[in-house]
């Protein structure tokens, strides 16, 4: 308790320099998760058609490891599909580009997702729906559009919104939340309009979409799928989404480009708060050399100088958080929605605890040769 509550007042004493320390730990922090969250929310929309699908299983064709690049399937698949052992039921779905142009004269890209009604197992979840319902996709023409697109088509999503997709009469009858794609907005329809928007033929599919018997695991039906039929792969959902979030990533600039920064954070961070406390050592020589004249050893003294770099850390981490949070609630209101988990939080504490108290290093090599005597000069 001693040393914390000398630490206290060292850090009360030299307020000018505890503040620079503690601000280098805000912005080192701040970078960090804002660079993970956009990172989150950015392979979030990666894997969009995956994540609001209600299927435990896709089955897609052999050559592709990302679900927004998938290639044609003969229907005839699906019912080889329905035959295999476990496999529960299987719905199949098309997805296809469109060109909207909507009456304001804005023009825009759709990935359209069809899939069967009344259930539309491809999506939209009636959790992800913002206006209208999951029946409404039933209508003539009805297609979904998601609010947070609102700019980016033609100005309104609202349902009863008309426009053309292809030189095809479409009409918004669902608005989603939340629902969007990476690279071109998503409008999920049914799996007939799908084909029609999309000039897709009806012999042709892009997936499978598969839930599998209460006597079978996912693993297990995913084996017998891929053991018995040709031309096509099974994979369980979640395995589908990291392996199009790592194929995106290899082959784009997202990761390079995150990465760098939050590495510049890092970097920028240690040096900032390594410097700051190596300055405030500076000035506080007598105050260390004082506690060595009075009987302190060194191991006193670098629990002194950890415990302030500790103190430091733990609350540039708080501020730090805080301001996290208001920037995420206040991002989301434009769509850029994420989430930190509590791991990921506990990862970015122990990161920034690493970094002070390494920091530490450079006012600890100075005070360590300080004499005693110094105090008497």
């Amino acid at each position: 308790m001693f040393v914390l509550s000398t630490a206290i007042r060292f850090i009360r004493f030299d307020k000018a320099k505890s503040v620079g320390v503690t601000i280098g730990i805000i912005i080192s922090t701040f970078l960090i998760g804002q660079q993970l969250g956009i990172l989150n929310f950015l392979t979030g929309l990666m894997v969009t058609t995956a994540k609001n699908s209600d299927a435990q299983i896709w089955v897609i064709d052999e050559s592709s490891t990302d679900i927004n690049q998938l290639g044609r399937l003969d229907v005839r698949k699906l019912n080889e599909v329905r035959s295999i052992a476990g496999v529960k039921e299987a719905h199949p779905i098309v997805l296809a580009g469109g060109s909207a142009t909507y009456q304001s004269g804005a023009t825009a890209s759709l990935l359209l997702v069809g899939s069967e009604g009344p259930r539309f197992p491809a999506g939209p979840r009636m959790s992800n729906i913002r206006k209208g319902s999951q029946v409404d996709l039933q209508q003539d023409l009805a297609i979904s559009s998601d609010f947070f697109d609102t700019e980016t088509l033609g100005g309104t999503t609202e349902p009863g919104t008309l426009l053309e997709i292809n030189g095809k009469q479409a009409k918004i009858t669902v608005q989603t939340n939340g629902v969007r794609g990476f690279g071109a907005p998503i409008a999920y329809t049914s799996i007939e309009r799908a084909r029609f928007y999309g000039n897709v033929p009806s012999t042709g599919i892009n997936a499978v979409l598969v839930n599998v018997t209460d006597t079978f695991s996912v693993n297990q039906v995913t084996n017998n799928i891929n053991g018995t039929l040709s031309g096509v792969r099974a994979w369980p959902v979640e395995n589908l989404k990291e392996s199009t979030i790592s194929t995106v990533l290899a082959s784009s600039g997202i990761a390079v480009s995150t990465g760098s920064l939050i590495v510049f954070a890092l970097i920028s961070g240690f040096f900032i708060i390594g410097l700051t406390l190596y300055s405030s050592a500076l000035d506080r020589l007598q105050d260390y050399g004082t506690l060595k004249a009075i009987g302190a050893k060194n191991s006193y003294i670098r629990k002194l100088i950890l415990t302030q770099a500790f103190l430091f850390a733990v609350v540039g981490f708080v501020i730090a958080y805080i301001l996290l949070e208001l920037f995420r609630k206040g991002v989301a209101n434009t769509g850029l929605i994420f989430t930190l988990s509590p791991l990921t939080l506990l990862g970015m504490f122990v990161v920034i605890i690493a970094i002070s108290m390494g920091s530490s290093a450079f006012a600890l090599k100075r005070i360590k040769g300080v004499e005693p005597a110094s105090v008497f000069r």
